[in-house]
Order: C-alpha cells, then sequence, then structure tokens
C-alpha cells in the first residue's frame, strides 16, 4: 500500500505512530494540504504520522484489511513503536475500526474522525434496541463488517479481559450527514472519548477535530 511518513524526528522511531486512512476519493496528499503534519509539527510531538491510501480494488476484492495489516501495522510494530493508534476519516473511519475489530491486539488506539458506521439498516436495528445494550447482531456472515464493527463497540464496553481495550476517539461536525449514527456511538462510549465541533462532513471540521485530538490524546511541547 502506498503511504505517506511524516516523521517527528528524521532517522528516529518516534515512541507513538499514528497511522490515517482518508475519505472516499482522498489521498494521503490530501492530509498534507490540509495541515495534519503540520499540527503535529507545531505541536513538537513525539508522534511519528503516517498516511495511507485506499484503493477500490483493495476494497472491493476485500484485501484491504491483510494488505494494510502486513504492510503497515505490522511493519510499524516491528520497527520499534510502542503505541499505534490507528484511524481516519469516513470511510477510512470505518476501515480503521474492522481492522480492529478483527486484530484488535494491534492497535492501542482509534481516531475516528466522522466516521462512516453502516446503512440505515444496521444503525436503525440499534436505533430499536435502544442502544447497543439491547441490540444482538446474531450470526454474522464473513462479509458483514457493518454489524461486525458494532459488536466490537459492544464487546469493548461490556469487556472483562485484564488486557485494556484500544482507546477510542470520536470525533464529528454537529451538521455532518452521519452525525445520527455518531451520536450512536457517542451513547457508547465515555464523554471524554467524544469531541463534536461546529460543521458538516469536510475539511474545516475534519481539520478542527484532528487538532482538538493532539491536544487532548498526546503531552503538547509548544515551542
Amino acid at each position: 500500500m502506498r503511504s505517506i511518513l511524516e516523521a517527528a524526528d528524521a532517522g528516529v522511531v518516534a515512541p507513538t505512530r499514528v497511522l490515517l486512512l482518508p475519505a472516499a476519493y482522498c489521498t494521503p496528499e490530501d492530509f498534507l494540504r490540509e495541515g495534519f503534519a503540520r499540527a503535529a509539527r507545531e505541536r513538537h510531538l513525539p508522534v511519528d504520522l503516517v498516511f495511507v491510501e485506499l484503493k477500490l480494488q483493495h476494497l472491493t476484492d476485500r484485501t484491504i484489511l491483510r494488505r494494510l495489516r502486513h504492510e503497515i501495522v505490522l511493519p510499524a510494530r516491528a520497527s520499534g513503536c510502542r503505541s499505534i493508534w490507528l484511524g481516519g476519516i469516513s470511510l477510512g473511519g470505518f476501515i480503521a475500526m474492522a481492522y480492529a475489530a478483527r486484530f484488535t491486539r494491534e492497535v492501542d488506539g482509534l481516531c475516528l474522525l466522522a466516521p462512516y458506521l453502516g446503512n440505515h439498516i444496521v444503525v436503525g436495528e440499534i436505533e430499536r434496541a435502544r442502544g447497543l445494550d439491547g441490540w444482538t447482531p446474531g450470526h454474522l456472515a464473513e462479509d458483514d463488517d457493518e454489524r461486525r464493527i458494532w459488536q466490537f463497540i459492544k464487546e469493548q464496553r461490556d469487556r472483562t479481559s485484564p488486557r485494556p481495550a484500544p482507546e477510542l476517539h470520536l470525533g464529528f461536525g454537529s451538521e455532518d450527514r452521519f452525525a445520527d449514527s455518531h451520536r450512536l456511538l457517542a451513547a457508547a462510549l465515555a464523554p471524554d472519548s467524544v469531541d463534536v465541533v461546529p460543521g458538516g462532513h469536510e475539511w474545516p471540521a475534519w481539520r478542527q477535530l484532528w487538532e482538538n485530538f493532539l491536544d487532548t490524546r498526546f503531552p503538547a511541547n509548544h515551542a
């Protein structure tokens, strides 16, 4: 998979790496154009960033998670990263959640900015069940990624394992076209894991959400 590494310190592996997947029809370069790397560098954070390309063919042939694992996530861990966050915008956020649902132990956190969370049928099931507590997905087909990500959230909230679940950060614009599903997910999370800003499903809102995420999740060291 094509990706762009923006290192905090050239030639040194930072203790934390954030792997970001773009929205549909966006590219890794869009993250750079919109100032995502610049925001991290201005804060002097010891965080490496990797902006990953999503190709339609890898979605349609269902190789996206395998490629993401073997070409991006596992090499990041092997390089010496102690903490790996996986995240993305819209479709990228959906892929990040699908990955975490299948390979939960391989990521330390999820940064979901205006994520796509499934079609209205799945979201409607959860709404009619009055939330995740009352929702039961039943048997999941191998390709039922939409219900699988909601099952993942339900299981993480009910988790009794001594190993902590990945930290999850959700950010979205108050006028986002997916805001109803975002609020459904937000209801299952701790309030300090949710960030809502004015705006819709667009870069100005996503930029603000990213900057807020950096300020709240990583120790700042402004010069």
